[in-house]
């Protein structure tokens, strides 16, 4: 099948590859480099067979055979059926403390085709990362649905291009194969979205085409490979930019101003997709918990899960009781969601007071009703 792909079609922005030819020289050199991923269930290696078998990790392991004088360390901070909008709130904590020289951005099967929100959150995710200290080179992935070759591409590219940051797609590569009949799509996913093994190496054959393209076009000219430069000012947001200092707020740093019912989750995280953790959890109608947030976008995560029934709940945003938002953990599906309800978007920068109360429960419930976090903006 790798005979197939055109993948130096791949490339849909060329970009300011300058970031990435100073992480290759510095590779060359022999330093320690940091690797990190952060997307959706693609990323986390959903189908693959092993963990090193997911493109994050096929990835990570040309960087080691491309440069073996260098140390590398690998983050995967994929976590299945999650956004850029919750990417902008776990960014710092899941991949930017670590200092990452190389970062690769993934949610274009997450974030909707056609979403001015989703747009906004990509760019302030985008932002985010190219204003943190260790000024990461950046590349963006646009992996696709592979029945109709959907995906959001068309809002996420125009953020890269304004960026000018090297953007690589499956669109015109594999998925051009699929939809001319040349590539059965069982012999590559088992439900249209998530590669198998083959499917895994073939994005990963597309993203390092590029960063192997990269390399032999500067391997004999030193003076190409790039120099420690100081990184300039961003340029004004394409959008709103409402979400670009966004913060997850959880447990451990979130403290309710009254709570009746809900119970801390004290259990350990232990992995970044162990996500279901740091949480409040309520098992009875009339259990209550209440928030004071300062922000103008707000956005309440809680799980979804397929192992009904299980309670649900009515948020009320600032005691406006007239419009509750139902808050259902039941989930048709058959697994298990992180969702995020954005309850709050370019509103009043202010304290906001978020009050949660069960209002149905039931004797054989599966499970409690389980509270994530807080994604605070703005």
């Amino acid at each position: 099948m790798k005979d197939l792909i055109a993948f130096e079609k791949g490339v849909i922005n060329t970009g300011d590859d300058s970031r990435i030819r100073q992480v290759m020289r510095r590779a060359a050199n022999g330093e320690a480099l940091t690797i990190a991923f952060l997307g959706g269930s693609i990323t986390q290696g959903c189908l693959a067979s092993t963990p090193e078998g997911c493109y994050a990790y096929l990835t990570y392991a040309w960087w080691k055979e491309a440069f073996p004088k260098a140390d590398f360390t690998y983050i995967n901070a994929g976590i299945g059926g999650t956004t850029s909008h919750l990417g902008t709130g776990r960014v710092e904590e899941d991949v930017l403390q670590y200092e990452p020289d190389f970062v690769i951005v993934e949610f274009s099967v997450n974030d909707a085709d056609d979403s001015a929100h989703f747009q906004e959150t990509y760019e302030g995710l985008v932002r985010r990362i190219l204003k943190a200290p260790s000024a990461p080179a950046l590349l963006l992935v646009h992996n696709v649905r592979y029945d109709d070759g959907g995906n959001a591409e068309q809002i996420h590219a125009p953020v890269g291009a304004y960026y000018h940051l090297p953007s690589v797609s499956m669109k015109p590569t594999i998925y051009a194969q699929v939809a001319a009949g040349n590539i059965k799509n069982r012999d590559i996913t088992q439900d249209d979205l998530h590669p198998n093994d083959a499917g895994h190496a073939l994005v990963a054959g597309v993203i390092t085409h590029y960063l192997q393209s990269v390399k032999e076009a500067v391997e004999n000219d030193a003076a190409a490979w790039g120099q420690d430069t100081p990184f300039g000012v961003l340029p004004r947001p394409l959008t709103a930019n409402g979400y670009e200092n966004a913060h997850r707020y959880r447990n451990d740093e979130l403290q309710p101003v009254l709570c009746e019912g809900f119970v801390k989750d004290e259990t350990e995280q232990s992995a970044v997709s162990d996500c279901f953790k740091k949480g409040f959890m309520a098992s009875r109608k009339g259990d209550k918990i209440v928030f004071e947030a300062e922000g103008a976008s707000i956005g309440v995560q809680y799980k979804k899960t397929m192992k009904g029934p299980v309670p649900k709940a009515l948020l009320t945003l600032d005691g406006d009781t007239a419009h509750p938002i139902l808050l259902d953990g039941n989930f048709d599906e058959d697994w298990d969601c992180l969702y995020l309800e954005t309850i709050l978007e370019h509103g009043d920068h202010k304290m906001h007071r978020i009050e949660i109360e069960l209002t149905e429960a039931h004797e054989n419930d599966a499970e409690p009703f389980y509270l994530v976090s807080l994604i605070v903006a703005g």
